[in-house]
């Protein structure tokens, strides 16, 4: 009988072990699972703000790009202009506003730097600080 009680009692401790082991297990895929759903939201967290970021960045250097292009566009086309010979025009772009500074010739060249300027892509307005220099 001894033996029986001895028995039942190493079968009870030995169930009641796996009861907790069971336990522990379920325990730990929870915690595990909540882990992956935090470490996912976190993820998910952190491309958003990388995409925006991005995005961003690619509307400022479309602006910047876009400035220097419409300066270089112009200058190519003043040099290449006739009557604008011997003209000194400086070209400043911000935001696809374009300031002409500096000296022309004549009241006919000026109006003709502030026409090729107006009429190149992107250019959203001009500002004309031209002087005429005889």
């Amino acid at each position: 009988m001894t033996t029986v009680v001895i028995a039942a009692a190493i079968a009870a401790m030995a169930l009641a072990g796996s009861a907790c082991t069971n336990n522990g297990a379920a325990e730990a895929k929870k915690d595990a699972g909540a882990a992956l759903d935090t470490t996912r939201a976190g993820a998910d967290k952190v491309l958003a703000a990388t995409k925006k970021a991005g995005q961003e960045t690619a509307v400022k250097t479309e602006e910047l790009v876009g400035d220097s292009w419409i300066t270089t566009k112009l200058k190519a086309k003043f040099a290449d202009e006739k009557s604008l010979e011997g003209s000194d025009i400086n070209v400043d772009t911000t935001d696809h506003v374009v300031r002409l500074r500096g000296t022309v010739r004549s009241d006919a060249a000026k109006a003709r730097a502030t026409e090729i300027a107006r009429g190149t892509e992107r250019v959203t307005r001009v500002v004309d600080e031209l002087v005429v220099k005889s």
